[in-house]
Formats: C-alpha cells, sequence, structure tokens
C-alpha cells in the first residue's frame, strides 16, 4: 500500500544543484537527475521551489541560470571553479528569501552557509571514503546533511546527520515492458569502480548478450582504452555508448536483467531502481548500499563474486517482473522521496540539531 504523503505548508525552498550537467541531465547525470525529481515534485505539492542551476535546465519552478548551459557540454570552459563560487554568490545574495536551502553541490557552499545553518541541509551525492574529505566534515561537523543510504555514512567522523534519504523516480516515469527481454544491461559509466569487465566476463561465461550503455569520463580515458577497449570486441558485447532518459525504458525494460558488478562503496545506485521501475531484476554485487536497495531474491539476487552472478542469472526466471514494480511503487516513487525531504525541513525547522555520530 502506498502511504499518503503529509501535507505541509507552503515552504519557499531553494535547491542548488552542480552546474556541471543540466536539470534534468541530457545523458548521464545521477545528481541533476535526483535534483530534478525532487524539485518538480516539491512544485506540484503547492511549494514554491527555486531551482539554482544551468540556463538550459527545465523545470516549473523558478530557474536562476547561472550559466548559458551545462559545464560538461560547453566546449569553451576549462575550469569549472570560477563558475561555481558565481553559483554560491547568486544564492548568498537571495538566502534571506528562502525558509529552506537545499544543496546538491557538496562542498563549496560550506564556509559560508554558517550563518544560516538553521536552514540550510546538504544532500551528500558521492562516496565519502575518501581520506581528504574527513578533515573537512570534522571542521563543518554542525551543518546539517542527509544520506542518501545508511552504507554512505560508514567511513564518516561524527557529523550533524539529520536523515537519510532514499532517492525516488516520477512513478510513471519508467514502465514494464512485456515480458522478459534476451539480453543483459549494463547502464553508468565505464570506471575501475563500476567493473564492466565483471559485467561482460558474466556474459561471456553465460553465453548471453550484453549491451551496455555508458558514459566514458575524460578521468576514464585512459582506463577505458587499456582495460576496456579490447574486450567490446566480441560478438556477444554491444557497446552502445552514453544514452538519454528517453532511451532508458526500452533498454532496461527490454533487458532480462541487469547487471552492477561494482567494486566500491556505492552511495546509492540510480540504475537500480530504473531497472526496479521498468520491473527488471537487477544482480548486483555486495557493496555500499546494495543490500538497502536490493531485496535478495524478490527484485534481484545480491552476489559475492562472478560466479555467484552467473548462478544468479541462471535463476533470473524464479523473480516476478510484476512484483519488482510492485515494490519500486512501494519504495521508491519521487512522492516518497519528497515526504522523506519535507519530514527532514521540518525537523530543521522547528528543532536545533545536535552533532550525531555516524
Amino acid at each position: 500500500m502506498l502511504t499518503r504523503t503529509p501535507r505541509y505548508s507552503c515552504l519557499r525552498i531553494a535547491q542548488v544543484a552542480p552546474l556541471t550537467e543540466s536539470v534534468p541531465p541530457k545523458l548521464y547525470g545521477g545528481t541533476e537527475r535526483v535534483a530534478s525529481y525532487l524539485t518538480e515534485e516539491l512544485v506540484r505539492q503547492g511549494h514554491r521551489v527555486t531551482l539554482f542551476a544551468s540556463g538550459d535546465s527545465l523545470t516549473s519552478a523558478e530557474l536562476v541560470r547561472v550559466v548559458p548551459r551545462s559545464l560538461r557540454l560547453d566546449g569553451s570552459v576549462r575550469d569549472c571553479l570560477p563558475y561555481n563560487c558565481m553559483l554560491i554568490d547568486r544564492v548568498m545574495r537571495r538566502a534571506y528569501e528562502f525558509d529552506i536551502l537545499h544543496f546538491h553541490i557538496d562542498l563549496f557552499h560550506y564556509p559560508f552557509a554558517r550563518g544560516f545553518a538553521s536552514r540550510t541541509v546538504t544532500t551528500l551525492h558521492g562516496r565519502l571514503d575518501l581520506p581528504d574529505l574527513h578533515p573537512f566534515y570534522r571542521t563543518f561537523r554542525d551543518l546539517p546533511v542527509i544520506s542518501i543510504s545508511d552504507a554512505q555514512r560508514e567511513p564518516m567522523p561524527p557529523v550533524n546527520w539529520l536523515a537519510t534519504v532514499q532517492h525516488g523516480l516520477p512513478e510513471n516515469l519508467l514502465t514494464p515492458r512485456n515480458g522478459p527481454g534476451r539480453y543483459l544491461a549494463f547502464l553508468g559509466r565505464i570506471s575501475p569502480e563500476k567493473r564492466v569487465d565483471r559485467a561482460i566476463q558474466i556474459a561471456r561465461e553465460l553465453g548471453m548478450p550484453l549491451k551496455i550503455a555508458a558514459k566514458v569520463d575524460k578521468a576514464d580515458k585512459a582506463y577505458f582504452d587499456a582495460e576496456i577497449r579490447h574486450l567490446l570486441d566480441h560478438p556477444l558485447i554491444d557497446y552502445v555508448g552514453e544514452i538519454g532518459e528517453t532511451d532508458k525504458n526500452e533498454f532496461l525494460g527490454s533487458a532480462l536483467a541487469l547487471l552492477f558488478p561494482i567494486d566500491w562503496p556505492e552511495p546509492f545506485g540510480l540504475v537500480m531502481i530504473e531497472a526496479m521501475a521498468c520491473g527488471t531484476p537487477v544482480i548486483a554485487f555486495n557493496r555500499g548500499s546494495v543490500p538497502e536497495i536490493v531485496e535478495h531474491g524478490v527484485t534481484g539476487f545480491i552476489v559475492n563474486s562472478i560466479d555467484e552472478a552467473v548462478r544468479a542469472t541462471t535463476r533470473i526466471d524464479s523473480l516476478d517482473r510484476a512484483r519488482i514494480r510492485r515494490r519500486f511503487e512501494q519504495r521508491f516513487t519521487a512522492e516518497q522521496m519528497a515526504a522523506n525531504y519535507l519530514a527532514a525541513y521540518q525537523r530543521l525547522i522547528s528543532t536545533t540539531q545536535i552533532p550525531q555520530t555516524a
């Protein structure tokens, strides 16, 4: 059963998104996509939302166009730092207008936010196990932060955790297809931690086709050229490149299963719930947030090795794709995500937060 979304009085909310991609992104971009889903749902529920983002963003909120277009797609941009400083300046100039300032940009705003910390919250979208982050968060341990999974919190020093809010998608953004597909799918980035090489090995051992829809960042180009490119030259492997939102339903919905063979502490993994929205099972390695997202034997299988992944794939027909879709509707809609954020906003407004341990 879907729970009724609690009704809150109309709030004036600033959503501050990264400038790297548009909101929503044209192609790859998890943080910007989530910021878009949250913004649109808050507007739908009657809140006054202002989105600070790139000028090529599309939203029903008031859009503050900090730069003309997303920085990744602007060939004239060499250094993103000046533009991020411009973003913070635009937000600070209008900070007094909002009941809540919600940041999705990790670090840049912290030195400026202490003066209105009681109205500021930051969702941490990335990995938090990097050693250089620890002295930073110890310095700013009073500012309220939100995690996107409980696992994401584990490496952090004591900070002011306000809530864990899992991601959600608009309920009808992605829908199930008729019947299971005949190929395995990999969707995301090609990088050492995402382990597309594992997905290729699983497909080859099974003798099943694998479609790879993935972005290669500049930072991962050398890795792609040295470790992955030659693996794509196989008749079972179809590398289709980076795809956008409109292509995901067909790509995921027509797959037998999504392979999520990660080798890092994944903070959330948006593609897992995108697959579930299509009724497509997920075969995921047991790292980071995976046990919080995938229900083993219900919405997919959680595995610890390539051999386990191969065996799980042979049992994929035992999972009910209609039930997978229902579990998505029960757990991972944008309406539920917005309700959880609104509850966090209200706690922030009405109470004085005390720093907690991770």
